[in-house]
């Protein structure tokens, strides 16, 4: 698509209104059923989002994907999350290129073509019990057997790894870590699983969140998991790269979802501002809430035209990495700010499971804390103006 740079066009707003009614009217009713109790996102809502594309927002149209860019990807993501940052999140388990194009023609095209139509979803098992930011700590291994690999090792915070049908496993296939250069050595490997289970070898343990429900999130524990020797993604031995490669359109995505959470309780606040009656009138009849949900508007408009402009150099091909790390900071800061406020609104209400706003500020707490910290996003960015600290 050839949209001009920035701008929100015809078919992006189509496309918008599109997500937002799909929101409202199918994730809402869900989310608001299901979260209460922890309930998982069910298959039928995932099939929904299937027919309407949402898996192959950036698959190319030649692998049965719409083709678009990272401005329609995130626009999507930023509706769905004012209703669920769950469902949002789930769209990128169909969207995933990464280490695709050292693929067979016919395996790229099999697995991209699946993927787009949600029939071939991936979660990401990076993390372990003692890594998180600093993926050049990772002990899992994965070792030559034949013609095979032999994974061992316990990943974290692996979300959707029993509804997946794919795991891609960050696990060390050099003997010896090289104690210089540490991110080198690390290798993605495929690993294909029954959806809904697990298989031979690999055991998993739900993690007790305070959020992101909707589905869970595991501790896994790899025993000499066999895949085949073609299962890698990228080239052996640089995963360290392929991860960094796709940095910016998964900031950018995480951005959305913080905005998306931060709209849905500012419209929340807003409606609720002018039913509730204190004193004889609306509670929106005083300034301090009014200056309130100005401030909170303000920070949610900064923040999406902030993203529009990330989400364009993006699809220009213009490298970003310093504003998509601002644009994931800024946005989830004031994702928890904004929905912070809106529960204040809502007073003794919104510190209920009756009201949606106490589901989007347990969410927006997550979106400082993963895909990267703060204080990584903010260390990229002082990098890049100061020059990088040497030990």
């Amino acid at each position: 698509m050839n949209a001009p740079p920035g701008l929100m066009t015809e078919e992006r707003r189509m496309i918008k209104e599109t997500a937002r009614e799909f929101a409202i009217n199918e994730i809402l009713p869900v989310a608001n059923e299901l979260d209460p109790v922890e309930g998982d996102i069910p298959a039928e809502l995932m099939q929904k989002m299937a027919d309407l594309g949402f898996f192959g927002i950036i698959i190319p149209e030649q692998y049965g994907g719409l083709g678009l860019g990272a401005f329609e990807y995130c626009l999507v993501t930023q509706e769905l999350s004012r209703a669920w940052m769950s469902a949002a999140t789930l769209i990128r388990h169909g969207n995933w290129l990464m280490g695709t194009e050292t693929l067979t023609e016919a395996k790229r095209r099999d697995l991209l073509g699946r993927a787009a139509k949600g029939e071939y979803l991936s979660a990401l098992a990076m993390s372990e019990p003692q890594t998180g930011s600093d993926i050049s700590n990772i002990r899992t291994r994965a070792r030559r057997d034949g013609d095979d690999w032999l994974i061992t090792g316990n990943k974290y915070w692996c979300t959707f790894a029993d509804g997946a049908d794919c795991i891609i496993v960050i696990a060390r296939t050099e003997p010896e870590i090289d104690a210089a250069h540490p991110h080198r050595g690390l290798t993605a490997l495929m690993v294909d699983k029954p959806r809904g289970g697990f298989l031979d070898g690999l055991k998993g343990t739900p993690i007790p969140k305070i959020g992101y429900f909707g589905w869970k999130t595991w501790e896994l524990a790899f025993d000499n998991v066999r895949v085949p020797g073609d299962a890698i993604l990228g080239e052996e031995g640089r995963a360290f790269y392929l991860m960094a490669e796709s940095l910016e359109v998964g900031r950018a995505h995480t951005a959305a979802r913080a905005i998306g959470l931060a709209r849905g309780a500012l419209e929340d606040s807003i409606a609720y501002a002018q039913v509730r009656e204190q004193f004889g009138r609306p509670i929106s009849h005083f300034q301090a809430i009014r200056f309130k949900i100005a401030t909170m508007a303000t920070e949610v408009e900064a923040a999406e035209a902030l993203l529009h402009h990330v989400c364009t150099e993006i699809d220009s091909g213009r490298r970003c990495d310093s504003e998509a790390a601002m644009v994931k900071y800024f946005a989830a800061e004031m994702a928890e700010r904004v929905t912070s406020e809106a529960i204040q609104i809502h007073g003794g209400a919104g510190y209920t499971k009756h009201h949606q706003v106490e589901r989007h500020w347990r969410d927006a707490r997550l979106t400082k804390i993963f895909e990267g910290t703060s204080e990584i996003q903010q260390r990229i960015i002082s990098d890049n103006l100061l020059g990088r600290l040497r030990d």
